[in-house]
């Protein structure tokens, strides 16, 4: 059993695929080249303890106390992680003490909460010996399987034999974490979810990076912001039931009644017309995970990047008009990108704040990302001050340091 663990875990890029990866739909992600690095050391007490540089306070977490409501503070994201994994492993995870360091903007859509989640998990699972047991190996079978498992930390599901715990307060999926745990350097990888499968990895432009700009709006799922997610989260479950009680099937996820037949697509704008939000929602849906990520990946494949812009506005033209997903913040960064000469520019994440990616020439990366805050902070000088932009590329998943 091991004293020591230390592990780097990426943030993550949702090129395409905007709400999709929980309804069974597919994505197209990649690793930042930014993260969190976590240091954890085994201790005699029945406690977690976690630093953040990026947090004033240190959080501790009894193992084996009652649960507290931590809502809106940072420190339900290792408390989740902590709870669940003595529910499922039981006296096998033992008390540590662990330090995190990010480059990570936090509340970005740049999954820092997801990447905290992979990274003390991970680190109280090497500390423990956890992989080495029965348990586990028996219900994480590959590294898809245990992203998944990561993900229901977070929202709390149940996988396979591991019984689920309250989680975060979020309905979300798996994408996040399959991108901080899959994903390849220099490559963009397409997923699809429930079960999660690789569908592809493509080649990332050799010579072109993504600048990211941080719009200073707050995309933490604590507060508001949870409640708007999880309305985009909880339509999809909505229109399953309701084809369920028009079909007589038993679909659990979103895409199990698009595939199941030629027509169901039609039916299912049929069974929700005239619903508030219900039809908005079932059609970015549809265009998302069947018509963008697969046109935009063959797009990119066959190095055709105005097609890839193309594909990529449409995806931003349904998140701000049929999702509903996006503040004026986050709309005039995407146009400002195209305006500034962007080859594409979305943004991304759970979406209500966050930040926007442009592709660009690695050469002209740093000037773009300056005019492009420039132009930002004279339109919105309030989030403007809070704004920042950085430069990455592809890079390698989760790993021991």
């Amino acid at each position: 059993m091991s004293q020591h663990s230390a592990w780097f875990v990426p943030g993550r890029i949702e090129v395409l695929g905007k709400h999709t990866d929980y309804a069974a739909g597919r994505s197209l992600v990649c690793a930042s080249s930014q993260g969190i690095t976590l240091r954890g050391r085994a201790i005699d007490e029945p406690v977690v303890r976690v630093r953040s540089d990026a947090a004033s306070d240190m959080v501790e977490i009894g193992l084996r106390q009652d649960p507290v409501d931590r809502r809106g503070h940072w420190s339900g994201y290792p408390a989740a992680v902590v709870a669940r994994l003595v529910r499922n492993f039981g006296d096998a995870v033992g008390g540590a003490e662990v330090e995190v360091t990010s480059t990570l903007p936090l509340a970005s859509g740049m999954s820092s909460s997801s990447a905290m989640i992979v990274g003390l998990a991970r680190v109280l699972i090497d500390l423990g010996d956890i992989e080495s047991s029965e348990l586990f190996k028996r219900n994480i079978c590959s590294i898809e399987d245990y992203a998944h498992y990561l993900a229901c930390i977070e929202n709390g599901q149940t996988f396979k034999e591991l019984e689920g715990h309250m989680g975060v307060g979020t309905f979300g999926g798996s994408q996040d974490h399959t991108a901080i745990m899959c994903s390849h350097q220099d490559q963009l990888s397409q997923f699809s979810f429930c079960p999660t499968r690789r569908e592809a990895d493509i080649d990332f432009p050799s010579d072109y990076s993504f600048v990211v700009a941080v719009s200073g709006v707050l995309a933490e799922k604590s507060g508001q912001a949870r409640e708007l997610y999880n309305r985009a989260s909880l339509a999809t479950t909505e229109i399953v039931k309701l084809w369920n009680q028009a079909t007589g099937r038993s679909d659990v996820y979103l895409n199990q009644a698009v595939q199941s037949s030629p027509q169901a697509p039609a039916q299912l704008r049929e069974i929700v017309a005239g619903r508030e939000y219900l039809p908005q929602r079932l059609e970015q849906f549809l265009v998302e995970a069947h018509e963008v990520v697969p046109g935009a990946s063959a797009a990119l494949r066959d190095g055709d990047l105005a097609a890839f812009g193309q594909i990529v506005d449409r995806s931003q033209h349904y998140s701000e008009h049929y999702l509903g997903n996006q503040v004026p913040e986050t709309v005039y960064l995407q146009d400002s990108a195209r305006r500034l000469g962007a080859s594409a520019a979305s943004a991304f994440g759970a979406g209500f704040g966050g930040s926007v990616w442009a592709l660009v020439p690695s050469a002209q990366a740093e000037d773009f990302a300056q005019r492009w805050l420039g132009d930002y902070r004279q339109a919105y000088p309030e989030p403007g001050q809070r704004a920042a932009a950085l430069v990455t590329r592809p890079g390698p998943s989760a790993h021991r340091l």
